[in-house]
């Protein structure tokens, strides 16, 4: 599910609010000592990693190609950074939990998202938020929320662009999420 925020506030806003939950995750995954709660921590990360990232691959990024100068540059980086980010997910999904493998990963995968997501803050949306007034903004946020709502709740490395997301993103969302249904932790 999307992290809830205030509906006044635009795509940006939303996109960097969902960094810092994201940043939160991470440290709640790794110094809970209780499988269980390690567990539902890791759902809970990777759930909001995917849709997120997802979002921004349909929506953020290919505006940000058309809005800023050397947007598709910028573009290719993330999307880089976003499928390795993706391929280390995948790998640690058939990690015990309670390994020190598992946590080493984590730390890792936790390093390499927090330096894309200041890239994304710095590279990215400051200037999209240059480029488009704050209409466009708050709709953009929408859109994004929207993407959200539709997208797959686990890593798929290889389906970065916008155009793999909308044709493989529908089916992978509905496995996903019936796998969700059947291996969502309990407590």
């Amino acid at each position: 599910m999307a992290t809830t925020i205030d509906s006044t506030t635009d795509a940006i806003d939303f996109l960097i609010h969902q960094h810092g939950r994201i940043k939160q995750l991470f440290i709640e995954t790794a110094d809970t000592s209780d499988p269980v709660e390690r567990e539902s921590k890791f759902f809970e990360l990777r759930r909001l990693l995917a849709v997120h990232e997802t979002a921004e691959e349909e929506i953020i990024h290919p505006r940000a190609r058309r809005e800023i100068g050397d947007g598709a540059s910028i573009v290719d980086a993330r999307l880089e950074e976003e499928n390795k980010a993706k391929k280390q997910l995948a790998e640690m999904e058939s990690l015990d939990i309670s390994s020190m493998e598992f946590q080493v990963r984590l730390a890792k995968l936790r390093e390499a998202v927090l330096v894309h997501a200041d890239h994304e803050e710095r590279e990215e949306f400051t200037r999209l938020r240059e480029e488009l007034d704050d209409e466009a903004l708050r709709r953009l946020r929408k859109t994004v929320e929207l993407a959200e709502t539709m997208a797959p709740t686990r890593p798929h490395p290889g389906v970065e662009s916008a155009t793999a997301n909308v044709l493989v993103g529908p089916f992978a969302a509905m496995m996903d999420r019936a796998k969700d249904m059947i291996s969502r932790p309990r407590h």
